[in-house]
């Protein structure tokens, strides 16, 4: 494939030498080859024939994650066995809360290793082929309002609320 929609690039990733595929305009970046007839609204927001998903995340990294550190440049020296129990925990607490999407804003803004914590985790609407297969493909499955089990994609390990 080598049709890509105008203003993609194709780039090799420094740390794992995998492709990926960026719009230096939006900032948008992702591993799988973008649709050539994809259209995208204002904004940056990728369309996928209206199937689209909004969901928050929290991440959290370790030494064998494609980039092993957080958003704020500090090397990430936790095993990947420490970041599952870390978490674990963090899951555990939003199972025991009566707010969940609250209470998972607030721990995406004090724990997540990913800049969107900033945001709650809100990583907007996205439609396929937009993330990590595996972070799509949880997020797709969830239905609004549920939280996923731990996802494990090139970025790390995960949980995710789906909220649209």
């Amino acid at each position: 494939m080598s049709d890509l929609p105008p203003g993609w690039v194709k780039k090799i990733s420094s740390r794992t030498g995998k492709e990926y595929y960026i719009d230096p305009v939006t900032k948008e970046s992702q591993w799988e080859h973008p649709s050539a007839t994809s259209n995208k609204p204002s904004g940056g927001r990728r369309a996928a024939n209206g199937d689209q998903v909004q969901v928050l995340h929290i991440l959290v990294k370790h030494t064998g994650s494609r980039n092993p550190k957080n958003y704020k440049g500090e090397t990430i020296t936790r095993s990947k066995a420490d970041a599952r129990r870390r978490l674990d925990d963090i899951i555990n607490e939003l199972e025991n809360t009566n707010d969940l999407e609250s209470t998972f804003r607030r721990i995406a803004k004090d724990k997540s290793d990913c800049s969107s914590g900033q945001r709650g985790g809100d990583l907007g609407m996205f439609g396929h082929g937009a993330m990590q297969k595996a972070f799509e493909e949880a997020s797709f499955a969830l239905d609004v309002n549920e939280m996923s089990n731990v996802v494990d994609s090139d970025s790390g390990l995960h949980v995710i609320l789906r909220i649209a």
